[in-house]
């Protein structure tokens, strides 16, 4: 059945080395990445922070938003939260969930700090950084049919100031703060938007490859791979379906299903084909129990890694796909 019982930072992408690079932040907390932003300072955002980015980025370009939108998303998401997931203490359920702070705005929640009570999402949904993307971009995939209105549902917002559209969706109490994120966005979307990881800023102790996507990757995988990274940090539940709460065929369900393709709840396999030279965003199932049936999957990330569900031990992370044996891959999408 494969419900299975058995970090990382990936495809943020850079123009060129001096345009972003990665370093160990301080303290263990993981991997930070550098970014130049011309005529000013430059920007150095988190893990998390470069997650939640990527997220934007990535969601963006599978809707096929035109950068300007993606560069306005991501100008609101540095005013709302600083490119951070919070938790609200006004929502206590928010606090349940992996969270980089707290704010105390009504009950915004999210790094778009919208609000279940204005028809956003639910609590659930509003943690997810992938999710605050779509529903912030709006439009006829988004969400929300348009109530609240996001982005695309705009009229003529690609012909507004960016601030200006920016505050159409969110209706802030301080209009006029947008706009002076608009240099740091158009860095940050011209670093992680491309296709290669930037180089390193410090030599890499890691000790972990680091995936990698191809610069012809299409967008439905790049969605799928983003999707994957805002799983990581999960708990392994047998038999869970529930966003962080899930065994590994629960998670890659998930996955799927957020990029809009529907697999099963078990035997994923079956709706793809196999093969022997596997792209980031394809199945990897692994530990054979009968034939041709396997007891793990997980989505392949690039370079011998994978994302999974793994064990109730490690939870759900990016790991080497050589962690468990005999792996097969199958492709879902072309």
């Amino acid at each position: 059945m494969a419900l299975c019982g058995s970090i990382a930072l990936v495809a943020f992408g850079a123009q060129s080395s001096t345009a972003a690079c990665i370093m160990v932040a301080a303290g263990g907390a993981g991997q930070a990445v550098t970014i130049a932003v011309p005529d000013l300072a430059p920007i150095t955002l988190s893990q998390s922070q470069a997650t939640v980015a990527q997220a934007y980025i990535a969601v963006g370009r599978a809707r096929s938003v035109p950068d300007n939108g993606i560069v306005i998303a991501l100008m609101m998401a540095l005013q709302e939260s600083n490119m951070q997931m919070l938790a609200n203490p006004s929502v206590p359920e928010s606090l349940q969930y992996p969270h980089d702070g707290v704010g105390s705005d009504h009950d915004s929640v999210g790094s778009a700090q919208q609000r279940p009570s204005a028809g956003w999402g639910s609590v659930a949904e509003l943690m997810q950084a992938a999710y605050n993307a779509e529903a912030f971009y709006g439009g006829p995939q988004g969400p929300n049919h348009g109530s609240p209105l996001g982005l695309l549902d705009v009229r003529g917002w690609d012909q507004m100031d960016k601030g200006t559209a920016a505050q159409a969706v969110q209706g802030s109490a301080f209009p006029e703060r947008y706009a002076q994120w608009e240099s740091e966005a158009e860095a940050i979307l011209k670093a992680l938007g491309s296709s290669t990881v930037p180089a390193d800023c410090t030599a890499n102790s890691s000790g972990l490859p680091q995936p990698t996507m191809p610069a012809d990757l299409s967008q439905l995988r790049r969605a799928i791979i983003a999707y994957a990274q805002e799983g990581v940090g999960g708990a392994y539940v047998w038999g869970g379906t529930a966003f962080k709460a899930w065994d590994c065929s629960g998670y890659v369900q998930w996955i799927y299903g957020k990029a809009g393709i529907q697999l099963p709840r078990t035997e994923q396999w079956m709706a793809g084909s196999p093969t022997t030279n596997p792209k980031p965003g394809d199945l990897v199932v692994q530990n054979p129990d009968g034939p041709n049936h396997w007891g793990h999957v997980g989505i392949y990330a690039g370079n011998g890694m994978m994302y999974s569900a793994l064990n109730p031990a490690v939870g759900t992370l990016l790991h080497p796909v050589a962690w468990n044996s005999r792996s097969a891959y199958f492709r879902m999408v072309p």
